[in-house]
Parts: structure tokens; C-alpha cells; sequence
């Protein structure tokens, strides 16, 4: 099975390409495909882990749905065959791996709930004993449970830069008081029943993030809604519940193969990236389907 590394549909107008997602105008709507691309340190990699776009899109819907309850999302069908007919001609690159969904004013900060100490959060912990200007507990580790989840929005970085924790204040100065407050409520109920089901399924759900945005529904008006990818390796910290334990790495379900393989050849962290051996490769794409099996109960066949 080959990686499907970049897209093409034609005079579908194509917007964008993200790291992982290319993004293409069908009419008044938008058609989110994702690729097998990978990214590591900012970086996209010369090769991709095949199947992985199917992967992290079945993943996403399957949150989307079990979430529906909480707040709507941006969805409107993946299923092909329910596609405009101008794109069924590329339906060997649409299938498992696209949703059409509607277009929406997106707000412009990436809004994370964490419920554990990592990444970011660790480094600014033990530099202030804070979080996006949030005092903490003296004595946490690495890896650490928080005494209660943490909503720690982030800039919304483009061209590839890294997002920048921002305090709740900065948030409200750049979308509202009122629209901060119920990003932050959704942002904490999502989180807290992902958790809940990630956590029945032995899987730690340290941290994540969401977007949302606005759309126009009609007489019903505009409403705030779920939007790009939910809850997947890529966006999240998955952890294996066995292996828990604070004061360093955990076990994860994510690219921490690709990641480890680059510091160990000493990559400079500068383009152009390389590409991967088959062996990397090959136990990336096994850890995200354990994921998806863990998390939904289902096999994905790719």
C-alpha cells in the first residue's frame, strides 16, 4: 500500500494544504481530504504513513457523532456516493479519508482542554508554576493528573510557526467576553466526555485541541459548531493507562517513532526533512490503528 501524499482533483478549485489536509471549494461548501502526509518539529517529511489520512478521518468521525450531543459539528456527509457527481471521478483518492462539510467563519485560536501536565504545559509549569497565567500545585511531574481540567487557548499559527499559549484575557480581548466564555464551556464538556470514553477504553486522554466556527443554518441563524479534526493522535495526547506513571514520557499513541528516529540520526530540524525508514514507518501506522480499534471497538481496513 502506497502513501497518498498529495491530491488532485481537476478544476476542483483547491484552497489550501495544510500538513496533513488538503482543502478544495464545492460550491458554498468545503471538502476536507486528508493525506498521508506527516509532519514532525514543524516539518512535513518526505514520506508518509500510508493510510494514515483514512485513519485519523475515520477516527474524527467517529468522535464527531458520539459528541453530536454536546455541540453540532461541521459535517455534512463522507460518504462518497453522497458527494456532488463532479467529484466521483476521484473517488480512489476520497474514499475513508474526505468529508464535505460546511463553511464556516472559524474563530482564530486553537482551544485546549488539558487534563495532565505535558509538552508546553510542563515546560511553562516549571518555568512558573502556572499555565497560561493559571497558578498550579507545587510538586507536579511530567505527566502529572491536574487537580481539575485546564481550558489553555493557543494563538492559531500560520505558515507553519508554532501555536503560542495565550491567557484567558488575551482570548476575550480577540473574540468577545461573551463567545471566550462558551468556547471555554464546550471546549471542558467535550473534553470531559472524550475522556470519560477514553478512559473506559484503557486510553488517558492527557490533552487536546479543538476549533470551531460559525455557521448560518437557516432560519435557526448562526450557531457556533465543531469543526476540522476531533480527538486524533495528531491533535491529541492518547496514553496507554497501563503504563501511566508521572515523571517522564508516556506510552503514546501518536508519531513518538517518528520523533525519536529523528533525534536519533541528529536531523537538524530544518527543510528539507527526510524521509523515513520502512520500519518507522510500518509501527507509526500500526500505533494509530490501535488507536482507532481502541477507541472505536472496530478494524479499519485500509
Amino acid at each position: 500500500m502506497s502513501a497518498l501524499l498529495t491530491t488532485d482533483l481537476g478544476s476542483v478549485p483547491l484552497i489550501g494544504r495544510g500538513k496533513v489536509r488538503d482543502l478544495y471549494a464545492v460550491g458554498s461548501d468545503l471538502l476536507l481530504v486528508a493525506s498521508d502526509r506527516i509532519s514532525a518539529f514543524d516539518h512535513v517529511l518526505g514520506s508518509g504513513i500510508p493510510g494514515k489520512g483514512k485513519i485519523l478521518t475515520q477516527i474524527s468521525l467517529f468522535w464527531f457523532e458520539l459528541l453530536s450531543d454536546v455541540v453540532p459539528n461541521h459535517l455534512i456527509t463522507a460518504e462518497v456516493s453522497e458527494f456532488p457527481a463532479l467529484l466521483w471521478p476521484y473517488r480512489d483518492q476520497l474514499e475513508g479519508r474526505s468529508m464535505l462539510v460546511r463553511r464556516a467563519a472559524m474563530f482564530p485560536v486553537e482551544c485546549v482542554a488539558r487534563g495532565y501536565l505535558a509538552g508546553s504545559g510542563w515546560k511553562e509549569y516549571q518555568a512558573t508554576k502556572a499555565v497560561c497565567g493559571i497558578a498550579l500545585p507545587e510538586g507536579l511531574l511530567d505527566g502529572s493528573r491536574l487537580p481539575e481540567p485546564l481550558f489553555t487557548p493557543a494563538t492559531k499559527s500560520e505558515g507553519g510557526m508554532h501555536d503560542e499559549n495565550i491567557p484567558f484575557s488575551v482570548m476575550e480581548q480577540t473574540v468577545g467576553a461573551e463567545d471566550a466564555a462558551e468556547l471555554r464551556r464546550l471546549t471542558l464538556a467535550l473534553y470531559a466526555k472524550a475522556a470519560d470514553h477514553a478512559e473506559k477504553h484503557g486510553l488517558i486522554l492527557a490533552d487536546t485541541k479543538f476549533e470551531f466556527g460559525r455557521v448560518s443554518i437557516g432560519k435557526a441563524g448562526e450557531k457556533i459548531v465543531l469543526g476540522d479534526e476531533v480527538l486524533t493522535p495528531d491533535s491529541s495526547r492518547f496514553w496507554d493507562a497501563g503504563f501511566w506513571k508521572p515523571g517522564g514520557a508516556q506510552a503514546s499513541f501518536d508519531k513518538q517513532f517518528v520523533r525519536d528516529y529523528l533525534e536519533e540520526i541528529r536531523w537538524n530540524k530544518q527543510a528539507p526533512a527526510p524521509a523515513l525508514p520502512d520500519e518507522v514507518v510500518k509501527k507509526t501506522q500500526a500505533k494509530y490503528l490501535e488507536a482507532f480499534r481502541l477507541l472505536t471497538g472496530r478494524e479499519l481496513v485500509l
